[in-house]
This record gives C-alpha cells, sequence and structure tokens, in this order.
C-alpha cells in the first residue's frame, strides 16, 4: 500500500533496509512502503472446565409448565352419524339376504339401458330380482354374517340376482344372452358354490322331480316285496284247493262204484 508520510524517528526505525540506505546520505522520501497486515490471533478456544459445566447445568432456570386441562390435552373423539339413507340401504341388504333362497354374484359391466331392463322383465318372470347395493354397505353387513365367505366376490361393480327359490336353470339360460354380465358365484341354500359348481347344479333334476323318482322307486320295492310275501300263501292256498277238489272226486267215485254192489246184494 502507497502513503505519503513526514520524516518520524520511529518511522525510520520501522522502514526498510533500502529507506535507510538513503536516510544515511541526508536524503528522505516523501513516498513509503508501509504493510498493514492482519495481527495474529492469540487467544484460542479452550474446552470448559468439567466442574464449571456441571455447575451450569445443576443451576440451570427450568421455567415451570403451565396447567394444561386434560380435556386440552386428549383430542375429542368425534362421533360419526350415519347417514339415513345408508341405513336405509343396509336394512334393505339384510332383508333381501335373509328372504332369498338362491343368491348369485355377478360382476356389471356397461349394459345399454333397454337391454338391462329387458333382462329384468325376464328374470322377474321367474320370480328372481335384480339388486344393486354398494360395497360400502354390503362388507359390513357379510362381516358379521354367515355370508362372510362372499366378501372376495365383491371387487369393483357388481349386481345381486335373488330369488326366493332355487332357479339356477332360468337364470342361466337368461345370463348366456348377456356377455356383459359375468357370473362370479352362488349362494343356495346356505352353501357358497363357485361358477363351475353352481353349472353343475343347474344340470341336476328338480326338487318334484327327484322326489318323484325317489317315490316310484320306493313303491316298486314295497310291491315286489307284497308280490313275493303273498307268492307263497297264494301257492299254498291253490294246493290246497287242487287238493280239496281231487278228494272230492275220489269220494264221489267211490259212493257211486258201492252202490251198484249193494243192489246186487239184496
Amino acid at each position: 500500500m502507497l502513503s505519503f508520510c513526514c520524516p518520524h524517528p520511529l518511522k525510520m526505525a520501522a522502514a526498510t533496509p533500502w529507506c535507510k540506505r538513503f536516510c544515511k546520505t541526508g536524503w528522505l522520501p516523501t513516498l513509503q512502503l508501509i504493510r498493514h497486515g492482519s495481527k495474529s490471533v492469540t487467544r484460542h478456544w479452550k474446552p470448559m472446565n468439567i466442574m464449571r459445566q456441571k455447575l451450569l447445568a445443576v443451576t440451570e432456570y427450568i421455567p415451570p409448565k403451565p396447567l394444561i386441562p386434560e380435556k386440552c390435552i386428549k383430542p375429542r373423539e368425534r362421533v360419526v352419524e350415519e347417514n339415513g339413507y345408508v341405513k336405509l340401504l343396509r336394512r334393505h341388504a339384510k332383508q333381501a339376504f335373509l328372504e332369498s333362497k338362491m343368491i348369485a354374484v355377478c360382476q356389471y359391466n356397461s349394459v345399454p339401458g333397454n337391454d338391462m331392463v329387458l333382462m329384468k322383465h325376464r328374470l322377474r318372470k321367474y320370480n328372481i330380482h335384480v339388486k344393486f347395493f354398494p360395497n360400502e354397505i354390503l362388507k359390513p353387513f357379510l362381516l358379521e354374517s354367515k355370508y362372510k365367505n362372499l366378501l372376495p366376490l365383491f371387487v369393483g361393480r357388481n349386481i345381486l340376482l335373488m330369488s326366493p327359490e332355487a332357479r339356477a336353470q332360468e337364470m342361466l339360460r337368461i345370463l348366456r344372452s348377456m356377455p356383459q354380465i359375468n357370473l362370479l358365484g352362488a349362494c343356495v341354500d346356505n352353501v357358497i358354490l363357485s361358477k363351475q359348481g353352481f353349472t353343475n347344479y343347474a344340470k341336476l333334476p328338480s326338487m318334484v322331480a327327484a322326489q318323484g323318482g325317489v317315490v316310484g322307486a320306493l313303491s316298486l320295492m314295497t310291491s315286489q316285496t307284497s308280490t313275493l310275501l303273498q307268492r307263497g300263501p297264494v301257492h299254498l292256498t291253490s294246493l290246497l284247493e287242487q287238493y280239496v277238489k281231487q278228494q272230492s272226486c275220489e269220494a264221489v267215485e267211490a259212493k257211486n262204484t258201492g252202490m251198484p254192489d249193494k243192489l246186487e246184494a239184496l
């Protein structure tokens, strides 16, 4: 750094050797070089004594905590009341499940409105009703009922085909004409069936036909049994009748042959 200064004995002492050489000749330069540097750091950081640290930790001021009421600390439990419409749907779903003997779960895809109305009309002829219930309504009900094994079928948008009678054949025949509705499973007489199991169940004869076949088989067995039981006495009766006739014929012949002998003796 360049600075102008006047001749001074202290500054002359701090001048460079080059400046001293000119001072000996009696000439002082008007321009001198003076170094202004930063001072050296003489105070370094030292760790605090352990006893002083303990004393500061013990004597540290801890302000008292304010007294907060317990109701302000614990959050209030919000009681969420169910909507009246939700309660109504849940009651209808429970009633439908209790009154139905056959419950079929189907996957519902986009179906034109006219086709859907026609399918409902065709199913209603066989007392089969189409029900729409959201999964949020059905899942809590199914978890607490005997139909909880049907829960894996309720994924996405589904429809329910319910009937108080087991009309499996009629329902499958109508569903074949609706490829947008896929059968996932069913519950018939409190027995859960898969799609293949429900198809096999539909191939079985009706209850009336099965009962008629059982009654016919039982009546045939009883008629054969009665015929076998009556065969012995009838045969014995016919033999006895034949024997009686034979004995009566022999007696008549003996009587007829005895009469001429008596007349000749007389």
